[in-house]
């Protein structure tokens, strides 16, 4: 039996067969690839499609009355996230149309606060009902921080973010103001969920008039911003003027 033969007519089998399986391999990543591409964002129902997204942006920041509407019918998301854009172009759009405006922050109408005497590691500024529910969101864990016992896991969601303009944009890049907040903290060892909004900018001036500083850091570059929620490394910023006043203990 010739052998050199036998073994140069496995050898080129086998080259036959990986070439073969890299061709599949990658026009599988090619698919693969464009379908996550063209995958289109999840807008709301109110949203035109064949409309220009950033029109409805545009609008928001002009009309007073429309944005009472949005933010009275959809706590839950801002205008940028409920139109399929991003922070960075909420804020190019703020530029756009008011390039040279002073920084002004939003009204804050007053809200009756309310300390449950009930739930004494988790006091919200005031009551609501419950808008999100944690099982949706705990495979996100860049969204997810825990406290020191690793027992109670916590998540953090825009609910309004401020008109004021970022300074020094060079230098620290775009960057929004965030007013209020929407907490999520899940007790592991009973799966007990407690959800909170929080007025941080109210807050902030609370700890000021009561203690003559703050500590908190209310500026989130756009970049720790996904889906609506802050990443965990921010997460200390934002609550820590909050837990100074012992409305919340995490």
């Amino acid at each position: 039996m010739n052998f050199r033969r036998y073994l140069n007519k496995i050898q080129r089998k086998t080259e036959v067969n990986q070439d073969v399986s890299k061709e599949i391999k990658t026009k599988v990543n090619q698919d693969v690839s464009k379908e996550i591409k063209t995958k289109p964002k999840k807008i709301l129902s109110f949203v035109d499609p064949d409309k220009n997204p950033h029109e409805y942006l545009k609008r928001y920041l002009n009309e007073p009355k429309y944005k009472d509407w949005f933010n009275r019918n959809f706590p839950n998301f801002t205008i940028y996230e409920a139109v399929g854009l991003t922070a960075s172009d909420y804020l190019e759009m703020k530029r756009q149309l008011f390039p040279e405006s002073e920084h002004v922050t939003n009204e804050i109408q007053p809200t009756k606060q309310t300390k449950s005497s009930n739930e004494l590691n988790f006091k919200p500024t005031y009551e609501h009902d419950t808008k999100t529910r944690f099982d949706e969101f705990v495979d996100e864990r860049i969204l997810v921080s825990h406290n020191a016992f690793g027992n109670k896991e916590m998540k953090i969601k825009i609910i309004e973010i401020s008109d004021e303009n970022p300074l020094l944009i060079t230098k620290f890049g775009n960057r929004v103001k965030i007013n209020k907040i929407l907490i999520t903290i899940k007790h592991l060892e009973n799966q007990k969920i407690e959800e909170a909004e929080f007025d941080i900018e109210e807050i902030e001036r609370e700890l000021i008039e009561k203690r003559h500083y703050t500590s908190s850091n209310r500026w989130i570059p756009t970049e720790s911003i996904k889906s609506g929620y802050i990443v965990n490394t921010r997460h200390t910023s934002l609550i820590s003027d909050a837990m100074a006043l012992d409305y919340l203990i995490f």
